[in-house]
C-alpha cells in the first residue's frame, strides 16, 4: 500500500526474527500482525496479534523465517521501522524503532506521530 520498489516496509533484526520464527512455531501461527491503535498518554500503541490467515491488505514482510504482517490502517505510520527484540536483567520484549514517531512517553509504550 505504502510500500517503495525494492524496499520492505519495515526491517527484522535477526533477533526479532529468531523470537517471532519461535512464537509462530510454537503457536502454530502463520505470522504476528502489528498494528497501532489509540491509547496511552502519547496518543498512540503499537499492538501485535497472532494471525492464522492474512488479509488481503495486510503487507507482509518475511524474513528469516519470521512473517510480519502489517495491518493497512498501520502502514502508513509503520514505514521504515526496525522491529527488535531486546533482553535485559528485568525484561524482554519487542522494540520498535521508528522514524516516524515525534514523540514517546517516559515508558515507551506509547507514541505520537506528527
Amino acid at each position: 500500500m505504502f510500500a517503495i520498489p525494492g524496499k520492505q516496509a519495515v526491517t527484522i533484526t535477526p533477533k526479532a526474527a529468531t523470537q517471532i520464527s519461535k512464537l509462530m512455531t510454537s503457536a502454530g501461527h502463520a505470522g504476528l500482525r502489528i498494528g497501532i491503535k489509540k491509547g496511552g498518554c502519547a496518543g498512540m500503541e503499537y499492538t501485535m496479534e497472532y494471525v492464522n490467515e492474512p488479509d488481503a491488505n495486510d503487507e507482509v514482510v518475511e524474513q528469516d523465517g519470521a512473517r510480519v504482517l502489517i495491518a493497512p490502517m498501520a502502514q502508513m505510520f509503520l514505514f521504515g521501522t526496525e522491529i527488535d527484540y531486546e533482553t535485559s536483567l528485568l525484561e524482554s520484549g519487542f522494540k520498535f524503532r521508528n522514524p516516524n514517531v515525534t514523540e514517546a512517553c517516559g515508558c515507551g509504550e506509547s507514541i505520537k506521530f506528527g
